[in-house]
């Protein structure tokens, strides 16, 4: 999963005639290598380690439930409206340039993030955050690719998985561990702040070892698409996000349904694009490939699943049952194992042989594994243990370990070769506002079942309430689920394995870039 889901020119990272490679005997190219994979994994893990600290933050800055959403949910939005054009600006004015000022920005907002005054400072940090990250990730895998000749590519990105699998396991208990240590008094402000001295020395590294480069035929930006896409997923998030609190006024029901022709204006205007320069911010002409609609489609479910999952588990443990941020975040160290495990088993042995069917089958286990825990949630309540908590876990992760890993190469398997950069960053950009959907949805399928009288009352009680929120919210998660099965039927039933990334060399595995579901 990405750096960040994210490399929007990942089939061809480079660009069209871009230098393939520096001499093999330069010995900078590996201390350039481990600059982009640390801001790789530093962007992986700041993406996990939030959700393990959210209850800390509520408590210390006496941020709304709302204002909770928006921590995460902002972060994903910014994220996902800047990703493709991070890409295309650095194809135009260089990758190292791009990749510099976004950990230059990205380290920036980490600091106003750590000594955020308020709920609302830390919400517009975390705008900028997912701004600055948008520059930064889609460039790691374009250096990668015009750093390292083609006999040496397949080893760096096979480092550059277990960098991600890594970063998905560390970040939760990292995270948890920062929080539970309270370094100086400072609780969950650390979780951000170890962003400084890695962001620092990221960037003095960076601008003597990594090597620029641009792509010679870099396609137009276009600022109308972002404004567009950014403007209709906020009319439809915030609404979400605000409503239950504001007790949904009209305003927001007309925000959420006029979110709707916002969309159809972007569609009309990428296709004027497409007329006018052949630049559009999306490439409409790919929905036309039936596997890519529909992989698209399971991209932005997914991503629901995992922005509603992600943030209620952690809501549950950590205020409903009381648990601390350490045991929460050792109670989630079997399900990241599992995606891993699963991960590897579905490319490399799976995938190629059974096809689509992996993904399905993943689709489904993951179900029973949600049904497991629903059932667990109910019979024992607030009296849960954490070995009671693993069986639905593991068997959760190894659902999603077998489609997170070879779903982003099932959907590009019959995408035109001239489209697979552009078809890539759409994947990436969708799963990011599915996670920014989900998290918003938190209001209705969680915070919606709460009664609030029950809250503040006895802990018993709270416990009890987010019990229910939670038995709630998995049964959303199952339906949607469910969906993401049928739709699967639509991918190939074998994919097909033509794309390339030059020199004959395979493309970056954009499937294995980074669990979608331990976003922000």
């Amino acid at each position: 999963m990405s750096s960040h889901d994210a490399v929007t020119d990942a089939a061809n990272p480079a660009g069209p005639g871009t230098d393939s490679g520096t001499d093999s005997g330069d010995k900078r190219r590996w201390i350039a290598l481990a600059i982009v994979m640390t801001a790789a994994f530093m962007d992986l893990v700041d993406a996990t380690i939030v959700n393990i600290a959210i209850p800390s933050i509520e408590r210390d800055l006496g941020a709304s439930f709302g204002a909770i959403q928006w921590i995460t949910a902002g972060y994903a939005l910014a994220f996902a409206a800047g990703l493709i054009t991070g890409g295309r600006l650095g194809d135009i004015y260089g990758r190292k340039r791009l990749f510099l000022l976004g950990t230059a920005g990205f380290t920036l907002a980490s600091a106003l993030c750590g000594f955020a005054a308020g709920p609302e400072m830390l919400v517009a940090s975390r705008l900028l955050q997912g701004a600055a990250a948008a520059m930064m990730v889609p460039q790691v895998l374009s250096i990668v690719h015009v750093t390292f000749p083609a006999h040496e590519r397949g080893k760096v990105f096979g480092l550059f998985g277990a960098i991600v699998g890594l970063g998905a396991v560390s970040g939760p208990l990292l995270g948890a561990l920062l929080t539970q240590w309270n370094i100086a008094g400072l609780e969950w402000r650390p979780i951000f702040l170890i962003n400084l001295p890695v962001g620092i020395a990221g960037l003095l590294l960076g601008r003597k070892y990594i090597i620029e480069s641009k792509a010679p035929k870099a396609l137009r930006l276009d600022l109308v698409g972002v404004l567009l896409v950014t403007a209709a997923l906020l009319m439809l998030i915030y609404p979400l996000t605000r409503g239950r609190e504001l007790d949904w006024p009209m305003w927001g029901h007309l925000m959420m349904a006029g979110s709707l022709p916002v969309f159809g204006i972007l569609v009309a205007y990428e296709k004027y694009k497409t007329r006018k320069d052949g630049s559009p911010l999306v490439e409409l002409s790919l929905f036309r490939v039936k596997s890519f609609a529909a992989g698209i489609a399971v991209q932005l479910t997914f991503g629901i699943v995992m922005g509603i999952f992600f943030l209620v588990w952690t809501l549950y443990m950590q205020i409903g049952l009381g648990w601390t941020p350490l045991r929460a975040g050792l109670t989630g160290v079997p399900f990241s194992i599992a995606v891993s495990v699963a991960a590897g088993l579905s490319v490399q042995k799976l995938v190629p042989r059974f096809g689509r069917k992996v993904l399905q089958a993943g689709a489904l286990t993951m179900t029973a594994g949600v049904l497991l825990y629903l059932f667990e949630a109910g019979r024992y309540g607030t009296g849960i243990s954490s070995w009671q908590m693993v069986p639905p876990l593991v068997v959760m992760g190894l659902g999603m370990g077998l489609i997170v890993a070879p779903l982003t190469d099932a959907v590009l398997s019959e995408v035109p070769r001239e489209h697979a950069g552009s078809a890539s960053g759409l994947i990436n950009t969708t799963t990011q506002m599915g996670n920014a959907l989900g998290l918003g949805l938190v209001s209705v399928v969680f915070f919606g079942v709460i009664d609030d009288e029950r809250l503040g009352r006895v802990p018993a009680e709270t416990g009890a309430a987010f019990v229910d929120a939670f038995q709630n919210s998995l049964g959303w998660v199952t339906g949607v689920l469910a969906v993401i099965f049928l739709v699967m039927f639509a991918l190939p039933a074998k994919p097909k394995q033509h794309l390339e990334g030059g020199d004959d060399e395979p493309a970056p595995q954009t499937g294995v870039e980074k669990e979608p579901a331990l976003t922000h």
